[in-house]
């Protein structure tokens, strides 16, 4: 299928999730082909861990909410001295108003040292944190997607491979039975090859079983509900070279890591808690109002009461901020360091795993396929003996089988540097 008709299908499969319909209930023109880009689109959007974890930015902001908020005032009432039974010789109504006492204040908290500011300071310091460290776990995903992704491609071409080689030498079968029956052949030399069929067949088996199983764990991270059943997967699956200096991709890791940038705003969000930490230690203080009505006079109350810092002037939780942005300080040169390391580790692995590749590609590919060749051409003509033949076989399955995979290593690596860097695009 065409990468223009995959992007189709997987545009409708992203129209259907969107309307709340069942992807495996629509009526789709061919089995779903996805591209790796578009796999990576589709478990941002749909993996279920990582939707999880951004509702932890959203949480975050509704902290923000709760950070902004000011002080509520506080509304009392009393009525003092009420007679359980009607006084003698005096009028209830006159008793309520001669001879009872009411109140009725209200009072409010006056936060000093701008403390709701440095909240909300606070509080918007840790969702750029959380929301980097989310987008470091987009990261993640994307590299997790691309790993299995290579390796439902890895699993693709060897069932592709496998099938091949099972009629290529069913041809062989063949071509023996008729010789075994002509005379030309011993019974004992066709059964052999016969028997060496059973492998081939065999390969086929597991191969199909490691597709199934491949395409089955990548569709856990695309979002299970995302794909249909009997979607396949398609894109390059070939060596091809990358030319970039190690230099370019560390400066470009420094650049776009999340989680490098969630350190740095982890020392800003350090330095927000200090502040509010400092502001936290400076006394509130409360004025009240009141109406009082006592014993047939009206009148009015104020006060005003504040802590006196003497002895918690909340200095334990500023010396406790204060060590906490060092902290977040040596966290961040850590991260960098750890940037650095991750790009020379994943550079240092893909140049080996491009060297494996070429070999295979460069020299021991056409050495194979010749051998098998020759040897194919040569056991037909009776010029080379039946365990020749059969070793010139397995050398060039064994061969083939070992480039796919060296390809697979090759790719994954890719995705690892690309993990590493921080951003798929690498030039």
């Amino acid at each position: 299928m065409s990468t223009k008709r995959g992007a189709w299908a997987v545009c409708a499969v992203l129209a259907g999730t969107a309307c709340g319909v069942p992807v495996f209930g629509q009526a789709a023109p061919g089995p779903v082909k996805i591209t790796l880009d578009e796999a990576i689109r589709l478990a941002l959007a749909h993996n279920h861990s990582l939707l999880a974890a951004r509702t932890n930015i959203q949480q975050n902001q509704a902290a923000e909410i709760t950070a902004n908020l000011r002080p509520n005032p506080t509304l009392f009432t009393d009525w003092e001295y009420l007679p359980l039974s009607p006084p003698p010789g005096v009028s209830f109504s006159t008793y309520l108003q001669a001879s009872t006492e009411g109140d009725l204040g209200l009072s409010y908290l006056i936060e000093r040292g701008h403390k709701r500011a440095r909240r909300l300071e606070a509080a918007k310091a840790a969702t750029a944190v959380t929301r980097a460290q989310v987008t470091d776990n987009e990261r993640g995903v994307a590299f997790q997607v691309g790993s299995l992704f290579v390796n439902a491609q890895l699993a693709e071409s060897t069932l592709e491979l496998a099938e091949t080689d099972v009629k290529s030498f069913q041809k062989t079968v063949d071509i023996s039975e008729i010789q075994y029956k002509d005379g030309g052949m011993s019974e004992n030399d066709y059964l052999k090859i016969k028997i060496q069929l059973v492998q081939f067949q065999t390969d086929v088996e597991q191969a199909l079983v490691n597709k199934v199983q491949a395409l089955s764990d990548l569709r856990q991270q695309l979002g299970y509900e995302s794909v249909p059943a009997d979607y396949g997967v398609v894109g390059e699956f070939e060596y091809r070279p990358l030319a970039v200096t190690i230099e370019e991709l560390q400066a470009k890791a420094l650049q776009n890591r999340p989680d490098l940038r969630a350190a740095v705003l982890g020392v800003t969000a350090a330095n927000s808690q200090y502040s509010l930490a400092k502001a936290n230690g400076k006394q509130d203080p409360t004025i009240s109002g009141n109406y009082s009505h006592a014993n047939g006079i009206n009148g009015a109350t104020w006060s005003f009461s504040i802590p006196l810092a003497i002895f918690d002037r909340n200095q334990g939780n500023i010396a406790q901020t204060r060590i906490a942005i060092r902290q977040a300080e040596e966290q961040q040169k850590a991260a960098g360091g750890q940037v650095l390391t991750d790009v020379k580790d994943a550079y240092e692995g893909i140049q080996e795993s491009a060297r494996v590749a070429q070999l295979y590609k460069s020299t021991y590919l056409e050495v194979a396929q010749k051998s098998r060749d020759i040897s194919e051409y040569a056991y037909h003509k009776g010029a080379l003996a039946l365990l020749d033949f059969l070793d010139a076989e397995r050398s060039y399955r064994a061969t083939q089988l070992a480039y796919r995979q060296a390809v697979a290593a090759y790719l994954t690596a890719l995705e690892q540097l690309r993990q590493a860097v921080g951003s798929r695009e690498l030039h």
